[in-house]
């Protein structure tokens, strides 16, 4: 594995082959993808940590959605991708979107765990809330936001039953810096909706019957959108919430390794 930094951002190249672009949401890091490496043996895989996430610095003024698309295509541009499928979890699933309506040529194929298209009305002062207790509380307040978003967004089954899956959830929040995460809420709370309809590349969409974030339902909605899209399959696995790559990694490694390669 290298470790690159571009831009101010870290980003994980590993493997040889078809390019694989992994992006984490809210709270995340290029951990997030750890749990279904195995599926994408045979790639390239670069995994980077958005700005103001994990070991990324914090992007100067305020960070909006355009400015996570500019820098993942920055880093595309720098590890010269010139085409690859996308990997998106929550966040990072709208910054995916955003790329394949933009940059047609360039994502090959979207999969799309505890996939939006933007966070409805009632959300986005409930994220900027987030934002303001984790600036003004710094690092007790990121306890209280991990402790309240581990209870909410992991199902009931994946906190009873498996343990490590829990604390991976709370320490990559616990971890995150409280600045940078705060205006990573700020950009998911004023996300603006892609032009889903114009998505031509085949698209794998999946949630947990669980999740908050993006409910079965919701995800149904938005693959009746994707009317431009070569192909789309919704998966809603069981006793599952928000952290799909996370609380099912089996599930979400054996759909990977079934879509992927038919998109060569």
């Amino acid at each position: 594995m290298t470790l690159h930094i571009i831009d101010r951002m870290a980003v994980e190249d590993e493997g040889e082959g078809d390019a694989v672009v992994c992006l984490h949401g809210l709270g995340g890091t290029s951990n997030t993808w750890t749990p279904v490496m195995q599926a994408l043996a045979g790639y390239r895989v670069i995994r980077p940590d958005l700005p103001g996430s994990g070991r990324s610095a914090a992007a100067g003024g305020t960070l909006t959605i355009e400015k996570l698309v500019e820098a993942v295509l920055a880093v595309c541009a720098r590890l010269n991708v010139s085409r690859a499928h996308f990997l998106g979890h929550s966040m990072g699933t709208i910054v995916c979107q955003h790329l394949a309506a933009a940059q047609p040529r360039l994502v090959r194929s979207l999969a799309l765990f505890g996939p939006l298209i933007a966070p409805p009305e009632t959300a986005r002062g409930n994220i900027r809330t987030r934002a303001e207790k984790a600036r003004n509380e710094g690092v007790r307040g990121m306890h209280e936001i991990a402790l309240a978003l581990v209870n909410a967004s992991i199902s009931a089954d994946t906190r009873q039953r498996l343990p490590v899956p829990t604390a991976f959830v709370r320490e990559s929040l616990t971890r995150q810096d409280p600045e940078g995460y705060a205006r990573s809420c700020e950009a998911l709370a004023a996300a603006p909706a892609a032009a889903v309809e114009r998505i031509e590349a085949p698209v794998l969409l999946m949630t947990g019957d669980e999740d908050v974030v993006a409910p079965p339902q919701s995800v149904r909605a938005m693959a009746e959108r994707l009317t431009g899209a070569k192909s789309v399959r919704t998966v809603v696995l069981p006793r599952c919430g928000h952290w799909t790559p996370v609380e099912r990694a089996e599930d979400c490694v054996r759909e990977l390794k079934s879509f992927l390669p038919a998109q060569r």
